[in-house]
């Protein structure tokens, strides 16, 4: 199974997956919001294909979806709900971490 891996950092979005060496990123503004973040990775890994996503958020995380606002990126983080916007059925490999530090 490939795995999509992302880390929502302070300063970064990191992305790497399962059969590549090279992880790619973009900057990650205070003013980030999760929209915007999907819209940077989906552009980012339009030529990786993976089956499944690992994400590490800044702060706590209750079934798969962030519980409160990173205090260093943009709002709507709350509540988040990763899996519809990136259009991926749940499989058993969708994960969110609870910290920043993922690696695939």
């Amino acid at each position: 199974m490939n795995v999509l891996v992302v880390d929502i950092g302070g300063a970064h979005v990191n992305v790497l997956a399962t059969g590549h060496k090279a992880q790619r990123e973009f900057e990650a503004r205070p003013t980030l919001t999760p929209k915007q973040m999907i819209a940077g990775v989906k552009k980012l890994v339009v030529d990786w294909k993976y089956e499944a996503i690992s994400i590490g958020y800044p702060g706590p995380v209750l079934r798969n979806r962030p519980v409160s606002e990173p205090w260093n990126l943009g709002k709507g983080w709350a509540g988040f709900d990763f899996e519809a916007a990136f259009k991926y059925p749940v499989k058993g490999g969708f994960r969110l971490w609870k910290n920043s530090k993922a690696q695939p």
